[in-house]
C-alpha cells in the first residue's frame, strides 16, 4: 500500500505510535523536515540544504537525490516510489511529497 508523506515542520512527535505504519511514516516525515547538522549526536541525520538558492530544476534534482539517499540510510523499512514537489507560499519554496511503500517484516 502506498502512503504519501510530506515535510511537516509544525507537527507533534508521537513517542508511542500505536502501529508500525504510524511509526515508520512519522520517521520519514521527521527525516524530511530535519536539516542536516542539527541533530547533536548524529550530525549526518536529515537533509543537506545544498539545493537552496539554485534554479528550481537543479534544486529539485539535488533535493530528490538527497531525499532518496536519506530515506535509504535512515528508514530502510520503506521503498520510495516517487518524489514530487509542491510550491510553497513563498516563491521558489519546494515542499517534498514522497510516495512510499512499507516493506514487510520479512523483506
Amino acid at each position: 500500500m502506498a502512503y504519501i508523506v510530506t515535510a511537516n515542520t509544525g507537527g507533534k512527535i508521537n513517542l508511542a505510535p500505536e502501529t508500525r505504519e504510524e511509526e515508520i511514516l512519522q520517521n520519514v516525515r521527521f527525516l524530511l523536515s530535519t536539516p542536516k547538522f542539527t541533530v547533536p549526536l548524529d550530525r549526518d541525520f536529515g537533509l543537506s540544504q545544498r539545493f537552496i538558492d539554485k534554479p528550481l530544476p537543479v534544486a529539485e534534482s539535488l533535493f530528490r537525490a538527497e531525499i532518496l539517499d536519506a530515506i535509504e540510510k535512515y528508514e530502510p523499512r520503506v521503498e520510495v516510489e516517487n518524489v514530487t514537489f509542491e510550491q510553497g507560499d513563498t516563491p521558489g519554496m519546494l515542499i517534498p511529497r514522497v510516495e512510499v511503500n512499507i516493506l514487510d517484516d520479512a523483506e
